[in-house]
C-alpha cells in the first residue's frame, strides 16, 4: 500500500497552547502563515514554490518543526512523481538529520511525536516505491507506536489520527496469515475505527482536512468500496482545487481503478500546466493506457513513448514495453510488436503488479504459453478495464468456450462474461460466469479463481446472503501466490472484518 499527503487553511486546535523555549527559540511548533502556504503548495506539487516559502521563513526566523514537516514532504512527493534511484540516493539521508533534530525538542507536546511518524511514514512510502521493503515495514512500526502513544496522551490532538486512521484501516485489512505478526508487533487493526477517526480529522482540522479526504477516498478505491457516493465527493473535490495537480492525478487513477476511462480521461486533459509543477511524465504513461483501452492504438503509443522518452524512474517500465507490444500485437501488427516484449525482460523491476504481470506475460508468450486466442481476451479486459463495456460485449460476444483451447483462455473468457454481467448490475447472469471461472481455474490456481471468488463474495454481500459472501471471500484469501494476491488478500480480508468475521 503505497499513497501521498497535502493542504492548507488555518491553525490546528492546539498551536497556541504550547509554548516552549529551546536554545532560546520560541515555539518551535509555530505554524506561520507562510508555512501553511508552502504546506498547500506541496500539495499542489508546486515544491519550488513551497521551497522559496520556506526559505523565506528561516530568513526571518528561527527553524520551525512544521517547516521539517514540510521540507519532508516535498522529498516524499518528488520522489514517488520522479521515481529516480539516484536522487532516492540523494536525499535518503534527509530522514535521519530531520528525526535527529525532531529529537532535540520538547516531548511534551503532542506535535513532537506527530511530526516524528509522519516523517516515518513518508519514508515508508518513498522506500517502498524503490524496493526497500524491510526498512519500510520498521519505519511504518515506529510511526504506529508513536502515533497510539500520542493518542493515548493526547486524545483531544486531531493530527494524529489522519495517519493512525489510515494505519488502522491498512492494518485491518491484512490478510489473516499476516495477522499473527501484526499482533506479535502490537499493531492493532481496525477498519471501521480507522474510517470514523479519518472523518474526525476533515470535519475538525481545517490544516489537515484535504489530506484526509484525499486519503479517505483512496482506502474506499483501493481497500474497501468505491461507489457513487464516493465517486461525487472525488469529483467536488477535484473541482474545488482546479489547480492542484495531485488531486487531478488521483482523482484520474481512483477513475481509471473503477473502471470509469472516460471520467478519468476529461480529469487528466483538465489538469493545470505549467512549469511551477513537478515534472510528472507519468501522466503521459495513463493518458497512453486509457487510448489503448480505447483501441485508439496510435495515439496510445505516442503518450507511452513520450512517457519513456521524458521518464527516469524503474517502475511501470516493463508495463510500458508491454503495453507498447499489445498496440502492434492487437492491431495485426506482430512483427513490430516482439522487438517490445523482448524488452519486457531486460527492463525496469517488479516491485509493482503491473510489472510483475508483464513479466510474467512475456516469459509465457516466449514459451508459446500465450495463444492467439488471447487477443480476443485482451482486447475484452482493455475495454472492461476503462469502462467500455459494449465494446467488451462485442468483443467477446462471437464466441462460446469450445472455442479456446487450453484452461487460462478458458476461465479468463468466463471471467469476463462475469465481470461485464456484474458491471452491468446483472448480478444473476454473472454468476454462472464466475463459478464456472473458478472451476476451470482449479487444476492450476489460476489468479481468475481468486477473482471470480472475490466477486462472488461482493455479489452475495450485496443480496445480503452472509454464509455465501464469506465463503468466497474466504475463497479468495486460500488461493497461493498468483499476480493480484496482494490487492486480492487486502480487499477479501476487508470485506470479512467489516462483517464481523476472523
Amino acid at each position: 500500500m503505497r499513497k501521498l499527503y497535502r493542504d492548507i487553511a488555518y491553525l490546528s486546535l492546539f498551536t497556541s497552547v504550547f509554548s516552549f523555549s529551546v536554545f532560546g527559540q520560541a515555539n518551535p511548533y509555530q505554524i506561520t502563515p507562510n508555512l501553511q502556504q508552502a504546506y498547500a503548495e506541496v500539495f499542489k506539487l508546486k515544491v519550488n514554490s513551497a521551497k522559496a516559502l520556506l526559505q523565506k521563513e528561516k530568513n526571518v526566523g528561527s527553524q520551525k518543526a512544521f517547516a521539517v514537516y514540510v521540507e519532508d514532504y516535498a522529498d516524499m512527493v518528488t520522489l514517488l512523481v520522479s521515481d529516480e534511484k539516484r536522487l532516492f540516493e540523494q536525499l535518503a539521508p534527509n530522514q535521519d538529520k530531520r528525526l535527529e533534530w525532531l529529537n532535540d525538542l520538547p516531548t511534551n507536546s503532542p506535535y513532537q511525536r506527530f511530526y516524528e511518524a509522519e516523517i516515518r511514514l513518508h519514508w515508508a512510502f518513498i522506500k517502498l516505491k524503490f524496493g526497500k521493503e524491510v526498512s519500510a515495514c520498521w519505519d511504518i512500526i515506529k510511526a504506529y507506536r508513536l502515533l497510539e502513544e500520542n493518542a493515548k496522551k493526547y486524545p483531544d490532538f486531531i493530527p494524529t489520527y489522519k495517519s493512525l486512521g489510515m494505519l488502522h484501516v491498512l492494518i485491518g485489512s491484512a490478510p489473516q496469515n499476516y495477522q499473527w505478526v501484526t499482533k506479535l508487533l502490537g499493531l492493532r487493526g481496525n477498519i471501521p475505527q480507522g474510517m470514523r477517526e479519518i472523518k474526525a480529522v476533515i470535519q475538525k482540522d481545517k490544516l489537515f482536512e484535504p489530506e484526509a479526504k484525499l486519503v479517505e477516498l483512496l482506502l474506499h478505491a483501493y481497500i474497501l468500496s468505491y461507489s457513487e457516493p464516493q465517486n461525487a465527493a472525488l469529483l467536488t473535490f477535484v473541482a474545488e482545487e482546479e489547480d492542484n495537480l495531485l488531486l487531478h492525478f488521483f482523482g484520474t487513477t481512483i477513475s481509471m481503478k473503477d473502471g470509469r476511462g472516460e471520467q478519468a480521461l476529461k480529469l487528466l486533459n483538465q489538469r493545470p500546466t505549467g512549469t511551477e509543477y513537478l515534472a510528472f511524465p507519468f501522466l503521459d504513461y495513463l493518458k497512453g493506457e486509457i487510448l489503448l483501452q480505447k483501441g485508439q492504438y496510435d495515439e496510445a503509443r505516442a503518450h507511452l513513448k513520450t512517457f519513456l522518452a521524458q521518464y527516469k524512474g524503474q517502475n511501470y517500465l516493463k508495463d510500458t514495453q508491454l503495453k507498447l507490444f499489445l498496440s502492434h500485437w492487437l492491431d495485426g501488427e506482430e512483427t513490430i510488436a516482439m522487438p517490445y516484449l523482448e524488452r519486457v525482460l531486460t527492463v525496469g523491476t517488479t516491485y509493482v503488479e503491473a510489472d510483475k504481470f508483464a513479466e510474467k506475460f512475456a516469459k509465457s508468450f516466449r514459451k508459446k504459453e500465450v495463444s492467439g486466442q488471447q487477443k480476443t481476451l485482451m482486447k475484452a479486459r482493455l475495454a472492461f478495464d476503462g469502462g467500455y463495456l459494449s465494446e467488451a460485449a462485442l468483443v467477446l460476444k462471437p464466441y462460446q468456450e469450445p472455442f479456446f483451447t487450453n484452461l487460462y483462455d478458458k476461465a479468463e473468457f468466463q471471467y469476463r462474461w462475469g465481470r461485464i454481467f456484474q458491471r452491468r448490475n446483472q448480478a444473476d447472469s454473472s454468476i454462472v460466469h464466475y463459478e464456472r471461472a473458478i472451476v476451470l481455474s482449479q487444476s492450476q490456481s489460476l489468479y481468475f479463481g481468486a477473482t471470480s471468488s472475490l466477486q462472488l463474495g461482493y455479489i452475495y454481500q450485496e443480496k445480503g446472503n452472509k454464509i455465501k459472501a464469506v465463503y468466497y471471500f474466504k475463497q479468495a484469501l486460500n488461493y497461493p501466490k498468483h499476480e493480484y494476491k496482494n490487492s486480492v488478500d487486502n480487499k477479501a480480508r476487508a470485506a470479512l472484518t467489516l462483517m464481523g468475521v476472523e
